[in-house]
């Protein structure tokens, strides 16, 4: 819309208002999205507070998975929430606890890999399904080696896993899986191993952010871009805080994705940064009203819910659900 024809319906609007007419809330809705800057607002909070949560849409729908609950200990909880109803609703359980798992949904289904960080030896190697018109899981073919604080994207029907520790190391893997074949093949590597990133797609390229190399006193500003066509990997211009235990979330609108939270010894962070995918350029968006790591944030329209998440620095967790309004763009 021209600055000119977004002008003229604010003019009628206000003309409106002013001799006690009522706006259809179509052209109500039309300027306050086109007249309202991004900002933040509080939706309800997540029954059950968690960190090192998985978070992803379905349906229209946001699941959050697993994680640490208010005892500390590794949960099978799966909560749903409504953005239109504003009201959560609890999934059939995953089939066994997991955190630092990853999660992202297809094809009327969500997929849940991995799982695990604080002790190496009890990684999960486990590829979950949950199928809503069924309200089972099952499971797809395990993981070529069992990971944990990894991160996950479909892309043309292709799942892809990056980064992430296994009993040994951190990873810098890309496996991409088929589920029609129910198969995992080996891709290019990422040039930065790190475990605790975020990732997110964007025209159909996996853009892989931030992490960290070895615990919260190694966080790493990298930005690298995967290209499933060609199996290769550009490295972007780095994010300008360096931020392990985060999440991210795509605009489809903008072309743009949007960099929340993290952890350092020292405390956590309330950073949301945007990057834009066509100028390759950060810019620094609102903060984040509670500073927080091991957080969930997924989009709908232009609308970014940042969900759970901890605190403090290691042991901590949450129930806040901050909603961040991406200005429309004109």
């Amino acid at each position: 819309m021209s600055p000119h024809n977004l002008k003229l319906i604010v003019v009628v609007g206000i003309l409106f208002i002013s001799i006690g007419i009522f706006l259809p809330s179509s052209i109500y809705q039309m300027i306050t999205a086109q007249s309202e800057p991004s900002h933040w607002t509080t939706g309800a909070p997540i029954p059950t507070p968690r960190s090192e949560v998985a978070g992803a849409v379905l349906n229209n729908k946001i699941y959050i998975v697993g994680g640490f609950d208010s005892s500390g200990r590794s949960t099978s909880i799966v909560e749903v929430y409504d953005p239109v109803t504003a009201k959560w609703a609890t999934a059939p359980s995953l089939p066994q606890v997991l955190d630092h798992t990853a999660a992202a949904s297809y094809n009327g289904k969500l997929y849940v890999i991995g799982g695990g960080y604080l002790d190496r030896n009890t990684l999960s190697d486990k590829l979950y399904i949950f199928d809503p018109n069924t309200n089972n899981w099952t499971e797809g073919a395990n993981l070529p080696t069992a990971r944990g604080a990894l991160t996950a994207y479909f892309i043309n029907g292709i799942l892809y896993v990056t980064g992430g520790v296994d009993s040994q190391k951190t990873l810098s893997s890309t496996l991409a899986y088929d589920p029609v074949v129910d198969q995992w093949t080996e891709k290019t590597s990422m040039p930065t191993a790190r475990e605790h990133l975020t990732s997110a797609v964007v025209d159909d390229k996996l853009y892989v952010i931030g992490g960290r190399t070895n615990g919260m006193d190694f966080n790493v500003n990298a930005n690298e871009m995967y290209d499933p066509i060609t199996n290769k990997w550009n490295i972007m211009k780095p994010m300008p805080s360096g931020r392990g235990g985060l999440s991210s979330a795509a605009i489809v609108s903008n072309s743009s994705i949007y960099v929340f939270g993290g952890e350092q010894p020292t405390g956590t962070f309330n950073n949301n940064e945007r990057f834009d995918t066509i100028s390759n350029t950060w810019t620094s968006e609102e903060n984040m009203p509670t500073a927080r790591h091991g957080l969930a944030a997924v989009a709908i329209d232009n609308n970014i819910y940042v969900i759970g998440g901890g605190p403090e620095p290691g042991g901590s967790r949450t129930d806040v659900n901050e909603i961040f309004h991406i200005a429309a763009v004109g």
